[in-house]
């Protein structure tokens, strides 16, 4: 569905985000794309969109090159990213002029949306909160039904409650047709819908894996010690850790704990997880 292939990009007078970066992301599922600030997530998910071009290499949507931003293509992906800017009419007045853009949109999915998200459609943007604001377009970016959602820290600015909401509706969303790309720093908060996790720092690639495969390779466990872990943090009842599953023990991922051990141990999580990937 996305092929990134040997991607280089800069911006102007700056060094290098990417170089040489390749990534291929299957249709359906909702992956978590996750890596430390300015590492280049969000310009990842606009190089998917084809809002920022390349130096060198390809990214490919649908089989097609996602730079041209063909009628066809722009119908079916929406970002949703962390800061936006909406004109100044009234929530019902958006949806009137943009959704015959998207041929796929869901309008009773909206309704539905909204009521949840307690956002009315006569509601003007410029007298919304920012979390109103992000509320209604989040709505919109889900109704519209589109088989690629790109969404760059989406519960910022949520409370708890919208935050739950969001989950539920992402949930509700999701079909093996559709594939929804989560950049966030928020990881505990989304983290249990994640299908598939990667991982990049100023390398490259660290994990790219399914959930599934991360709880095949790796062990998450609490134990009273650290020794030989890959990575730990201290808890109440002793220290979190993330060590090579070696006996075929079953655990739950714990991505906040396998973020730190793609920070502190890159090779050993590569080796673990990726080891057919050439980095």
């Amino acid at each position: 569905m996305i092929t990134v292939k040997n991607l280089t990009f800069h911006y102007r007078g700056k060094n290098h985000l990417y170089r040489d970066f390749s990534l291929h992301i299957e249709r359906g599922g909702i992956y978590g794309l996750l890596g430390s600030n300015g590492i280049g997530k969000s310009t990842l998910l606009k190089l998917m969109c084809g809002l920022l071009s390349p130096d060198a290499g390809e990214v490919n949507l649908f089989g097609r090159r996602s730079r041209t931003r063909s009628v066809e293509l722009l119908s079916d992906i929406f970002l949703v990213p962390e800061e936006f800017e909406l004109p100044k009419v009234t929530l019902g007045e958006f949806v009137r002029l943009t959704t015959p853009f998207y041929p796929s949109f869901d309008h009773s999915f909206l309704a539905e949306a909204l009521r949840r998200f307690e956002v009315g459609m006569d509601e003007e943007f410029h007298s919304m909160s920012m979390g109103q604001r992000k509320k209604a377009y989040i709505a919109f970016a889900m109704a519209a039904k589109t088989s690629l959602l790109l969404l760059d820290e989406p519960t910022n600015g949520l409370d708890i409650t919208s935050k739950a909401t969001f989950r539920s509706l992402l949930a509700e969303w999701a079909t093996p047709e559709r594939t929804a790309i989560i950049s966030t720093h928020q990881v505990r908060e989304v983290a249990n819908m994640f299908d598939h996790i990667v991982i990049i720092d100023h390398k490259g690639l660290v994990v790219d894996s399914s959930v599934y495969e991360i709880s095949e390779r790796l062990k998450f466990s609490v134990e009273s010690s650290a020794d030989g872990a890959l990575y730990s943090q201290s808890t109440l009842g002793g220290y979190a850790t993330v060590r090579e599953n070696v006996d075929g023990s079953e655990s739950n991922p714990d991505i906040e704990l396998l973020f730190g051990a793609a920070t502190t141990a890159r090779e050993e999580i590569i080796r673990i997880l990726n080891p057919s990937t050439n980095h």
